[in-house]
Order: structure tokens, then sequence, then C-alpha cells
């Protein structure tokens, strides 16, 4: 069986923060969340809803209002830092510009919690830092600046440290900010085999939702109209993604899988045709506003094929060699 120390239990949680000579903020009250070892969980919400003071609560950097965070069956708040340290790395969205320091240095920092008092690095420790680099796809730049590195490159070394730290939980707070698509899906499958492998409970929040909706184990979900968590499957089949956006221009796709801006449909095409060809000939279509039909009488139809498009349109029937060029004649000839 997997081991329990990494379980998280948010009890009747209660979070928020101080002002300087002001009364404190709640942003979030009677949360009851659960995370078990080795499970990847996204944390989803609007900006503003309180998911980066919900996660500094659960990291240990700020007190909370009311309730208990356990991990392990242990109360945070009977955990000294060094012992929180040796449990749990949190890794944040904060810009981290150190004069001087290379990012072996700072990925070295993750190693700290076990290092002897004037911080020396074992042989083992050196191979732990280096290794996080590795997977992070940063060989090469052990010796750069992290004033010299790009604000992805920068995430990546703040990852690493978090890996090099070695903890049963992890907390990242948005941690493919900055990244392009590829280094995304990179640090999703990495995230994604510390929890499978290494039996890690990973905790992150994230805007990226398709792909968390396809990577993630559970879903955390903070929504105005109260606090989800299950499968991102249950999420869909419940209704709650749609919770997620307080308006009327986006909404969630629950046959694609996808969210989506909500639009006023243009005229009825008919699309013919088969394979890749149709597929993305219908996104193409659907992007633009175009209502697909299958029954009702469209206002034009246009055949699919392999490197090939014909639309037909009352008397006219017109050939396209790409999806641009039929877009571009729609859009021209006003045939919408």
């Amino acid at each position: 069986m997997r081991e329990e120390k990494s379980n998280i239990e948010l009890k009747q949680l209660s979070v928020g923060y101080g002002q300087s000579g002001r009364t404190t903020i709640e942003v979030l009250k009677n949360v009851n969340l659960s995370a078990a070892s080795g499970e990847m969980v996204a944390l989803i919400g609007s900006n503003g809803i309180g998911k980066s003071t919900l996660l500094r609560s659960l990291a240990g950097f700020q007190p909370w209002f009311a309730g208990d965070i356990t991990v392990g069956g242990k109360s945070l708040k009977e955990l000294t830092p060094g012992e929180t340290a040796k449990l749990m790395c949190f890794v944040s969205t904060e810009n981290v510009r150190i004069p001087n320091l290379s990012v072996f240095d700072m990925v070295a920092y993750g190693r700290f919690p076990y290092t002897n008092w004037i911080g020396m690095l074992t042989t083992e420790d050196k191979f732990i830092v280096s290794e996080a680099i590795r997977k992070v796809g940063l060989t090469g730049f052990e010796n750069r600046s992290v004033m010299h590195i790009s604000d992805g490159e920068r995430q990546r070394t703040m990852i690493a440290r978090a890996l090099a730290q070695d903890t049963p939980v992890v907390v990242l707070d948005e941690p493919t900010a900055y990244l392009d698509v590829s280094n995304k899906y990179e640090i999703f499958h990495l995230l994604r085999m510390l929890a499978a492998e290494k039996g890690k409970t990973v905790v992150l929040s994230t805007h990226d939702l398709n792909i968390a909706l396809r990577e993630v184990d559970k879903l955390w979900l903070i929504a105005p109209a109260g606090n989800f968590q299950g499968a991102p499957e249950d999420a869909v089949l419940s209704g709650w993604l749609n919770q997620l956006f307080n308006n009327d221009h986006i909404g969630f796709d629950i046959n694609e899988g996808e969210f989506f801006f909500k639009k006023e449909f243009r005229k009825k095409v008919k699309v013919e045709g088969d394979g890749l060809p149709l597929i993305w000939t219908l996104r193409a279509l659907n992007r633009k506003g175009y209502q697909i039909v299958m029954q009702a009488k469209p206002d034009f139809t246009v055949h699919a094929g392999d490197h090939h498009w014909r639309l037909s349109y009352q008397n006219l029937v017109k050939d396209f060699v790409s999806i641009y060029e039929l877009l571009a004649f729609l859009e021209a000839d006003g045939k919408e």
C-alpha cells in the first residue's frame, strides 16, 4: 500500500491576509479539500478568488484564520519550520532576481534542510542538484546567472530547486507561467511522473485548464458558487467547470472537453468529408462562428478532402487548397 505521510486535509479552513493597521481580509472560508499520496491535484479558479493565498497557507508561509491543515495526519501547527521544510516545498510566481547567483546555486538551496549548519553540500547533494537541473531541461545552464536567463528558464530553475528539496509534498503556484506551449506540457509531464512514480503529492494552481483536464488526478475548484473536488471528468459531468467564469463570454464544451468563447452564430454550413481534413475544417468554421448543421438546410456546403476544399453556395462552386483560403474567401465575399 502507498504510504499516507503526504496525505493532505484542509478542514473547515478559512484563509486571508492582514493589512497594516486595518482589518484583516478573509478571502476563503469553510474550505474542505483533500489530496492523497501520489496524486497530482490542480487548484483552479478565477483571478483574485484566493488560490495563491490558499497555497501559501498550505505551504506554511502564512497563518490561517480558522480550521486546520494536516499532512500525513499531523497539523502544520505542530511542526517546526525545519520539519515543514522536509515535508513540503513551494514554488511561487515571484520573479527571483539575485545578482551573482548561478542556476546551480539557486537549485542547491533546495538541499539546505538536509545540510550541516554551514550549508556544506555533500557529493550526494551535488548529484541530486545536477539531476534536478537535468530533469527540467537546463543542463548547460549551471553556471549562468539567474539574472541573465529568460523568465521561462528562471521558472524552470525554481521548479528544479523544489525537485532538489525532495519532499513528499510539492506545492506550486502557477508553475507553467512564462513557459511556451512545449515547455508547459513538459513541466506537467514531469510533475505527473513525480506523483505517479515517486508517490509525491503534487498540488498546483494553473490557468492552463485544457492541459490540467488531461493530466491531473483531481481538481480543487474554487468558484463563487462554492468549492468542488473530484476527478476532472466528475467536474465536467457535474457542470462545475461552467461555474469558473461569472460571465456570458466563456463556456465549456462538454463534448470537446475544451473551453471556448461564446459567439453569435453566423449562417449554417454543412461539412462533408472524412478523417483529419473534416475534423479540422469543422473546428475552423466553428471558430469563425458558423453554425454546423447535419439535418437542417444549410446556407452553404463545404466538402473537405486531402489538401482540397470545395465550397458550394447557391449556383457557385469554388475550390481551395487550404482552410485559410476558404475562410478568407468567405470573409471577403460576404458569404456569411
